[in-house]
């Protein structure tokens, strides 16, 4: 996909004022509106002036398309990385229906290709509208134990204000956060008034948390169930017996029946992530077998070897 350097189809500098990229705008719209100039690619020229305008009148969309940086040039294939476009508003400005969908893939790409018509112009499907500032997303990573048990987490955020030179600039925040017991990755917390500022001093729109657990080393988590896979001995399997099973709530005490083989799941109900209802935890067993590492281990296994008519491949059946 080809980079468009807005700020050149705008005729400004990138450390451009809003008011200097408001003034160039309506002047080279003017002379590039296609009822008026006699340019051959008039129509073109006000079409690109328009979607440059669409993103560099808003701070917000301004700020996050010089994240690129100023080593872009034009004719080199550019890729906006995965959920480039959330919290991002679009306000149409005037322009019509058609204008829309004449914007560029470029743009699209970077800030969405939902849109939809409304009363005040186009807006981004889902996005916020009528003085209230942009939703943002953040992703929170947690312990599985804080699950259980809930937990406080201070994350950093940042937004773009403008400044007093009239740039939109990026502020850094602390955000307090109070994780509550039960969450499940995947899960959106909501908090209120702490997404972007609303220019001109409106309502601040709202802040949605995705919940995700680190990867753990022991615990394997699927919807509110948690899995462990559990080493037993080959005679804990063939016997049966009673080991203690770590669990994020605390150890507790597994009855493993005898005959079990490797594979066999043990759960136990309600002891998952709380919840209404709460998951379960299995127990998915593994067994282990001991190395033979001195005469007296390898002659328990030798007459085992000789009084067992066990024939673990009995299934397979045979052939020839």
């Amino acid at each position: 996909m080809e980079y468009r350097d807005y700020y050149q189809i705008l005729g400004v500098e990138r450390d451009a004022s809003q008011d200097e990229i408001k003034r160039s705008y309506r002047k080279l719209a003017r002379k590039f509106h296609p009822d008026v100039s006699k340019e051959a690619d008039a129509e073109e020229r006000f079409k690109n002036l328009g979607e440059a305008y669409e993103v560099l009148k808003d701070p917000e969309k301004r700020a996050a398309y010089d994240q690129l940086g100023s080593d872009w040039q034009s004719g080199q294939d550019f890729r906006p990385p995965p959920d480039w476009d959330q919290g991002f508003e679009f306000h149409g400005g005037g322009f019509t229906e058609a204008d829309a969908a004449g914007f560029s893939d470029f743009f699209e790409n970077l800030f969405g290709r939902d849109f939809q018509a409304g009363a005040g112009g186009f807006q981004q499907a889902g996005g916020g509208h009528g003085g209230k500032g942009a939703d943002t997303h953040a992703r929170v990573q947690i312990e599985l134990e804080d699950a259980f048990k809930g937990a406080s987490r201070a994350i950093n955020l940042q937004h773009t204000e403008l400044g007093a030179d009239g740039r939109p600039h990026v502020v850094q925040r602390t955000l307090n956060v109070k994780i509550p017991a039960g969450v499940r990755a995947g899960q959106h917390i909501r908090l209120a008034g702490q997404g972007s500022p609303a220019p001109g001093g409106g309502a601040a729109g709202d802040l949605y948390l995705e919940i995700a657990f680190r990867p753990h080393p022991i615990w394997r988590v699927e919807g509110r169930d948690i899995y462990l896979e559990l080493p037993i001995a080959p005679w804990e399997a063939a016997l049966g017996a009673k080991v203690a099973v770590p669990t994020p709530a605390g150890q507790l005490e597994l009855s493993v029946p005898a005959g079990s083989q490797s594979g066999r799941k043990l759960r136990l109900k309600g002891r998952g992530i709380p919840g209404k209802p709460a998951g379960d935890f299995y127990a998915v067993l593994k067994i282990v077998v001991p190395p033979a590492e001195n005469d007296d281990e390898r002659e328990v296994w030798r007459r085992m070897q000789e009084t067992s008519n066990f024939d673990p491949r009995d299934r397979l059946g045979r052939t020839g």
